[in-house]
């Protein structure tokens, strides 16, 4: 790439901004933006194109190197949320003209970006024309939306997000007790005294037990949080890429709310559960009086991967609502408003049914 493709504003600290960094085109001199039809740097004004490294996959890191902050460098730029306080990331050069989470206009720039920056992502694979194709059909299929509701799924409510989430491995070894029961009945007694009777057979139980967990994902963002990720999942983040910010040309990066000592915290509680079912399927039991382990891990590596969301955001009787579609599968969830009419219709038309029914009957003698 030549030196007079990439323009540099730098600007200090004291004004409470940040080196900025963007690619001008060759051609025409426009800013350049991220095709994900193409996977190429394309200008929206003439059309040309430009490539940059796409193979490259992301590596996973020791997990005590993630306790350490590695501030970002200076060619983003965060914007703040009056309304919701989602915090996105930008290019530099490139301005915020409204939240994607909320819709609304108060997003203002604020201070310089600390704390661990990416080292993984996976690009989006289609853009937003397509996105907004599987909304609107999403929509159509949600038999009690309204209508008007349908008709608000435009091109501005859908923005393209990268997703901020934390991926752990980690190699378990698990030293474990416990005590299992199964169930059984049997007859006892003769004559009137004769019954059935359920006993339990107890059995002590001990070992090593070991697992290997990889790529567990979970989500560092509030405002696209775990239950929205799993919706959304999969997402193959073990062939995700190196963070490169030509990916952020022309969409938004969410930066996380939670350390990725909260998400190392969930992942364990997600590993130790799976341990103990692991443990415990390897017996026949229906009873569990009490089971003790205790887990090493080793081996516990992190990724830092942004994941391609676009977020429908819109209001609809003074409700906000969201949708959310997979960047790279096109999997759509969310809530929609929901139509009382609708509603009405749809309990009302049996009950009628059934009414009228009875009424025929009774007039026929029927009954």
């Amino acid at each position: 790439m030549s030196d007079n493709t990439r323009e540099t504003n730098a600007f200090t600290e004291e004004n409470n901004c940040v080196d900025t960094e963007f690619i001008k085109c060759d051609g025409c001199g426009a800013n350049m933006v991220f095709d994900p039809d193409k996977q190429v740097l394309s200008c929206p004004h003439c059309g040309s194109q430009k490539q940059f490294n796409l193979h490259t996959y992301a590596d996973e890191i020791n997990l005590s190197e993630g306790f350490s902050e590695d501030r970002w460098e200076g060619n983003v730029d965060q914007y703040e949320c009056d309304n919701c306080g989602a915090k996105v990331v930008l290019s530099a050069g490139e301005t915020a003209n409204k939240c994607p989470f909320c819709g609304t206009a108060h997003v203002q720039k604020s201070q310089s970006l600390t704390g661990l920056k990416p080292n993984a992502l996976l690009p989006f694979t289609f853009g937003k024309d397509r996105a907004l194709e599987l909304s609107k059909a999403w929509a159509k299929g949600k038999f009690f939306a309204p209508k008007k509701f349908k008709k608000k799924l435009q091109a501005e409510n859908v923005n393209g997000v990268y997703v901020p989430c934390f991926t752990f491995d980690s190699w378990t070894t698990s030293e474990y007790v416990g005590r299992i029961g199964r169930t059984y009945t049997r007859t006892v007694g003769s004559g009137k005294n004769r019954r059935v009777e359920t006993y339990t057979v107890w059995k002590d139980i001990s070992g090593v037990h070991y697992d290997n967990f990889d790529d567990l994902l979970f989500s560092a963002g509030s405002k696209c949080d775990q239950k929205q990720i799993n919706k959304l999942a999969p997402f193959d983040t073990n062939n995700s890429k190196i963070y490169d910010e030509n990916y952020l040309l022309g969409f938004m990066a969410y930066r996380y709310d939670y350390e990725i000592s909260s998400c190392w915290g969930m992942a364990k509680n997600v590993i130790d559960s799976s341990v103990r079912s692991n443990i415990l399927s390897g017996y026949v039991y229906d009873k569990v009086a009490y089971l003790n382990v205790s887990t090493r891990h080793d081996k516990v590596t992190y990724k830092y991967v942004m994941l391609p969301v676009y977020v429908g955001n819109f209001n609809y009787a003074k409700k906000p609502y969201n949708f959310y579609i997979n960047g790279n599968t096109g999997k759509v969830w969310g809530k929609t408003p929901k139509s009382f009419w609708k509603i009405l219709l749809t309990v009302a038309i049996p009950i009628g049914v059934v009414v009228g029914g009875w009424f025929i009957l009774r007039a026929l003698g029927v009954i």
